[in-house]
């Protein structure tokens, strides 16, 4: 059960009324009203669990179709592949994992091991509705949100990262990294018991999915060709109206995100304030448009489609911790922010050499800890020392268990492509299929090695 991200949340007094009223119907004799009143609240409580984990979902596709779109065509598939594996294995680890490590009797640090079972099934006799929602409804839109953070390294890495060593990162995020500093504040730990704010996940799942792609980048480094003697050349993608598919999926998907991290959907008040979420998420990705637009006019001099793009996603991280308590001039402000700060910071990781392909680092990290800090503007129940505490909490526990792990993949398996390969691209290298064979360098049977294609298609190119 993930009660203790109920109770480290303000929204706790919209919760509690209706589980004390829940518990005295059970233990008492209840009348018709109250049973009917306490199912529904039970059905539109898990509801919203349900529906908020679909569009989280489906921030999947969009995460998979933007890297798709800013990656070069000869990677196209293998980003295909890696996004549809990492979610499946994210739902794995998490279920056998991850899932009891966040929740299950967290004192101050971690709950326990073991796989997790829900508390009720429609098999049961009686179903006890005593948490106010069905327990798989809770399992299933927490794990989609430990996919979104394993999502967001995919991009960073992209184009010269092997696909099984990335894989087993992503077990080890999703299964121990990202659960134990969850327990921290959603599971009722330390963090939580400290005051910290965090509603949808700014740190607790933007933030941590950052560090780790910035741990990956600098262990990894940069692509062939990205920094040439001094100077910086810029890779272009391989289709932006593609990226730009992927953004708007992912600013459908937040409004689950941050909508359903309500928790709770029984009451009035809940609607009212789900209304509020949703309105100020869209507003702070506006924002975010909006100030990407007129700061890459006035410092390039031509607009940038990928700067606005992200944009979009730094405001819609910018607001995540704090998407209730903000009106929407507020929500605006703080995405444009948000935004601002990223299209600065993705040509300085390009000075200090971190190649991040997509520009997940500062979106996700940059933008994630800008929005936690900024949530005692408008929240007077958060405290900015908490909040710092928060962000540097989960940095020092995120960034060497990261470090550690591509350290250790990198020593057996290696991590990286041979320059051979990653010159052939990760499509015919790591899979032995191109993602458009018939506007790529030819098609491949599926039985003929990587290899083998790259000295056919040498030989046929020395003929030539």
């Amino acid at each position: 059960m993930s009660l203790g991200r109920l109770v480290s949340r303000y929204s706790v007094a919209l919760v509690l009324p209706a589980l004390t009223l829940s518990s005295v119907a059970v233990a008492q004799d209840a009348t018709p009203d109250t049973s009917a009143a306490l199912d529904t609240q039970f059905i539109l409580n898990s509801f919203l669990f349900l529906f908020g984990g679909v569009l989280v979902m489906f921030m999947a596709a969009g995460f998979c179709m933007l890297e798709v779109g800013l990656v070069r065509t000869k990677n196209a598939a293998e980003i295909c592949l890696k996004n549809m594996v990492l979610y499946a294995l994210a739902g794995i680890a998490y279920y056998v994992i991850g899932y009891n490590l966040m929740y299950n009797g967290v004192e101050s640090f971690v709950g326990s091991l073991g796989i997790w079972s829900p508390s009720e099934l429609a098999s049961d006799e009686t179903i006890s509705i005593d948490t106010g929602y069905a327990a798989t409804s809770d399992w299933f839109f927490q794990m989609v949100f430990v996919a979104t953070a394993a999502s967001v390294v995919s991009g960073a890495v992209a184009e010269r990262v092997k696909v099984f060593p990335f894989l087993i990162f992503v077990l080890v995020l999703t299964a121990i990294i990202y659960p134990i500093q969850g327990a921290w504040s959603w599971g009722g730990g330390f963090l939580s018991q400290s005051g910290f704010s965090d509603f949808a996940g700014s740190t607790i799942v933007h933030s941590v999915g950052g560090w780790a792609a910035l741990t990956g980048v600098i262990i990894l480094g940069p692509r062939a060709g990205k920094f040439v003697n001094g100077r910086i050349n810029a890779i272009p993608g391989s289709s932006l109206p593609l990226a730009t598919l992927g953004t708007f999926i992912l600013w459908l998907g937040w409004f689950g995100f941050n909508g359903a991290s309500q928790l709770a959907m029984g009451t009035v008040t809940d609607v009212v304030a789900i209304s509020q979420i949703f309105a100020n998420t869209n507003m702070a990705a506006a924002g975010g448009v909006t100030a990407a637009l007129i700061t890459t006019k006035l410092v390039y001099k031509k607009v940038d489609l990928t700067f606005v793009l992200n944009g979009a996603l730094a405001g819609l991280v910018s607001i995540t911790a704090e998407p209730l308590t903000p009106n929407i001039g507020e929500a605006i402000l703080i995405g444009a922010t948000g935004a601002v700060i990223v299209t600065f910071a993705v040509p300085m990781l390009d000075k200090f050499r971190l190649d991040d392909v997509v520009g997940a680092i500062p979106v996700h990290l940059v933008a994630g800890i800008f929005g936690t800090l900024v949530v005692p503007l408008t929240n007077s129940d958060a405290q900015f020392h908490t909040q710092l505490l928060g962000v540097a909490a989960v940095a020092a526990w995120v960034i060497p268990t990261s470090a550690i792990v591509w350290g250790v993949l990198k020593v057996t398996l290696g991590i990286r492509l041979s320059p051979e390969h990653e010159s052939l691209g990760g499509d015919l290298s790591e899979l032995g299929l191109e993602a458009y064979p018939e506007f790529g360098r030819g098609s491949i049977g599926p039985l003929e090695s990587a290899e083998g294609a790259a000295v056919r298609m040498a030989k046929s190119s020395s003929k030539a």
